[in-house]
């Protein structure tokens, strides 16, 4: 399939609404999988810190 103008590229032939719509929920979840493990990895690492602390002075 080729397109005469970036302005047709865009429109996917009247489906660029659901075709941008699908590659931005899939960039979105890509995304997601990225920050999500190391915001959970810092916050339990943060617990455990402060777990030790409070041992520590325990």
């Amino acid at each position: 399939m080729s397109f005469n103008s970036v302005s047709e590229f865009l429109a996917m032939g009247g489906h660029g609404l659901y075709v941008w719509l699908s590659y931005g929920l899939g960039a979105g979840v890509i995304v997601a999988n990225l920050i999500l493990p190391k915001l959970s990895r810092n916050r339990l690492l943060a617990e455990q810190k402060r777990r030790l602390r409070r041992e520590e002075t325990a």
